[in-house]
């Protein structure tokens, strides 16, 4: 690779750290444009996004849904639902849609 970190450190607003392949990172339209547009954010050089508004058990449900989206992009085999517990759906969906996903 031309330099390119391969993990990527995501902070939640209360400073939890969740380290994740830089290819799941990629999912969220917003984290990509961070780290690979003509910027050079901060982020792009650090490979580290904080989220200010984003808590640690939505952040961790979003990463899970990178990795799910990664496992079963162009999957032939049956796809399992991805559940989400009724009572975060709608901080969820404020997040998805904050991070492009």
């Amino acid at each position: 690779m031309s330099g390119e970190i391969e993990t990527v450190k995501l902070v939640s607003v209360e400073k939890h750290e969740f380290i994740l392949d830089r290819k799941a990172a990629m999912v969220s339209g917003l984290i990509k444009s961070m780290l690979s547009g003509p910027g050079g954010f901060t982020e792009q050089q650090k490979g580290v996004i904080e989220f200010q508004e984003i808590s640690t058990p939505i952040l961790e449900k979003v990463i899970k849904y990178f990795y799910y989206k990664l496992k079963y992009t162009n999957s032939t085999s049956e796809i399992p639902e991805f559940q989400i517990e009724p009572e975060i759906a709608l901080e969820l969906l404020m997040a998805a849609n904050f991070l492009d996903t």
